[in-house]
């Protein structure tokens, strides 16, 4: 679609009062989970539409050094929002930080156990014997703990080992002839892309509940923050914009951020669109009830609080 000379000379015109504005408004940090990838595309998106901009917020986003980081940052008052995991948002509120999940990004499980094609492995069963990796003590085993039962087995049943995330490489490698902690829009594909068929095990099919995989934390301190509804609703128009043009936010996402552009960045980005929560405010009470059981039964965490102690909804 053409832009009029007249929009274009406008928008010009205004932009570096909008950047004076900016710049003179305090920073709303958001640290993500990790590296930047297509997994944060909702944020970005706003970023790229100007959502942000339009509803007076100075963000400036952050990938971190350590994935364990961000959550504690905010918890410290060094951060204004961090992306993690909803078992994680369990685990640090059980330890006393002062954070709860103000805003959902991803709001499905994304988390598989996966062998390849070749070991043999067809159902959970078959990893009696065998030897299965992962990478979060006291979360993944858990997990597999759980899938295992569904098939009457237990963890004495096979051999855990410490894959340290080298997913892909623990398999490929034949280190290990499963592992548990690969995304179904990264691993999976990073592995087809290699030529490999994996065997893909949902834990959601296998005793796990679901739950949330991307969400966003905020300082309890902070809940009435003006900028957190303001800024929920820039990322829902990130959403939809997403949604209506991913090739279009594809292009933008290349060419804002340098070493993103290859085809397993590109095949996640597409794939990943359905994942996003059409409303990231919105908070799903039975989800996080059940999970929170899930994890209380399994001794993940000690206190079985009400659901405020863990997330809340932040009103426009």
């Amino acid at each position: 679609m053409s832009v009029s000379r007249r929009a274009v000379l406008g928008s010009v015109v205004s932009l570096p009062f909008a950047a004076q504005a900016l710049a003179d408004t305090p920073k709303f940090t958001v640290l993500l989970d990790w590296f930047v990838n297509p997994d944060h595309a909702p944020i970005f998106a706003a970023k790229y539409i100007g959502a942000f901009e339009k509803a007076g917020l100075n963000v400036d986003i952050v990938a971190p050094t350590d994935p364990d980081l961000p959550p504690r940052m905010v918890a410290a008052g060094k951060a204004d929002m961090a992306l993690s995991y909803q078992t994680q948002l369990y685990l640090l509120c059980d330890q006393g930080l002062p954070v709860r999940r103000t805003g959902t990004l991803i709001n499905q499980p994304l988390n598989t156990l996966m062998a390849l094609g070749t070991s043999g492995i067809t159902k959970v069963a078959d990893l009696k014997g065998r030897k299965v990796g992962y990478s979060v003590a006291g979360v993944d085993d858990v997990l597999i703990g759980t899938m295992l039962a569904s098939a009457g087995l237990t963890l004495k049943d096979i051999t855990l080992v410490n894959v340290n995330f080298d997913i892909v490489v623990a398999l490929m490698s034949k280190e290990v002839d499963a592992v548990i902690g690969g995304y179904r829009n990264v691993e999976e594909n990073d592995l087809k892309e290699k030529g490999q068929n994996p065997v893909v095990f949902l834990p959601e099919d296998y005793g796990v509940p679901a739950s949330d995989e991307l969400i966003m934390m905020s300082n309890t301190a902070s809940l009435k923050d003006p900028r957190l509804p303001k800024f929920l609703q820039a990322v829902k128009q990130g959403g939809d914009a997403l949604r209506k043009d991913p090739a279009g936010m594809w292009e933008k996402f290349i060419a804002d951020q340098k070493g993103v552009n290859n085809l397993l960045n590109k095949t996640g980005w597409f794939q990943s669109v359905p994942y996003f929560a059409k409303n990231p405010a919105y908070l799903d009470v039975k989800r996080y009830a059940t999970y929170r059981d899930f994890m209380y039964a399994k001794g993940m965490i000690k206190h079985k609080g009400d659901v405020s102690a863990y997330a809340v909804t932040i009103a426009a």
